[in-house]
């Protein structure tokens, strides 16, 4: 089985990526389920109904989220999909839904789990290692085939939770800083694992955000207003081949295609 992880999808330039790039990348590599990280996919913060549908149309299955899943009112319209996942961590009172099974192309059942991590990072969230640790024997009864969203700051607290999770889950797939790692590897138990799949959106900025902005904020200190950037856009992902007899993972690799903004006009 064949699944491609989008990293954080960033604003119009991101969603543009997706919808021209996704659907050549499923055919071409023979992708069985897509799972795209969209917490910034709506104006680089957040993400509304009209954007979750846009996404779904481009051909992704499910979107995870993370600490931005709040900014717009909108979400609550849309929060308790089943195929849009926030954080499972989040306090329990919260709407929406942590984690979810799903029907794959190739027949199997998946599970999605999304988690947040508490260092460097504000989020009303509980312990991410005790919530999945208790919550595992549920998912594990239901399904071998288990990819958790791991959108944290620090390293350091997705590496714990790669060694924490090797062999329970299929993949350890890291989001939030939007700068794709070179560290993608198999745990020795048969888990997948990078700490950051990387960006979807303009490469042409600081993380998504026009450069011009962020250096003067760094330069002095004042308030400004983040602008999205325009340029040199790409979807990063990694794909993963799992096998459905025992969820373990075969094989990971990183994806980084560059939208042809020319072309696409």
């Amino acid at each position: 089985m064949r699944i491609l992880f989008i990293g954080d999808i960033v604003g119009s330039p991101g969603r543009d990526a997706v919808r021209h790039i996704l659907p050549k990348l499923k055919k071409a590599e023979a992708i069985d389920f897509v799972i795209a990280n969209a917490e910034n996919a709506a104006g680089g913060t957040g993400i509304t109904p009209r954007v979750a549908n846009d996404l779904f149309g481009a051909g992704c299955d499910v979107l995870t989220a993370g600490d931005h899943i709040w900014r717009r009112q909108e979400v609550l319209e849309i929060i308790n999909n089943p195929n849009i996942i926030r954080p499972l961590n989040f306090y329990k009172d919260c709407p929406g839904n942590g984690f979810g099974f799903y029907n794959t192309k190739a027949t199997e059942t998946i599970c999605v789990v999304s988690l947040i991590g508490r260092v460097f990072i504000e989020s009303q969230s509980e312990s991410p290692f005790v919530v999945i640790r208790d919550i595992l024997p549920k998912l594990k009864s239901k399904t071998n085939i288990i990819i958790v969203d791991m959108h944290a700051e620090a390293t350091s607290e997705k590496v714990a939770m790669g060694w924490f999770l090797d062999g329970e889950v299929s993949a350890v797939l890291g989001t939030h800083t939007h700068i794709q790692t070179a560290d993608e590897r198999i745990l020795p138990c048969g888990t997948a694992y990078i700490t950051d799949v990387g960006m979807t959106g303009p490469f042409d900025s600081v993380i998504g955000r026009k450069k011009e902005k962020i250096i003067e904020r760094f330069l002095t200190g004042m308030p400004i207003r983040f602008e999205l950037g325009t340029a040199d856009i790409h979807l990063q992902a990694v794909i993963v081949d799992i096998n459905p007899n025992n969820g373990k993972c075969l094989a990971i690799q990183r994806v980084k295609e560059k939208l042809n903004q020319e072309a696409e006009k």
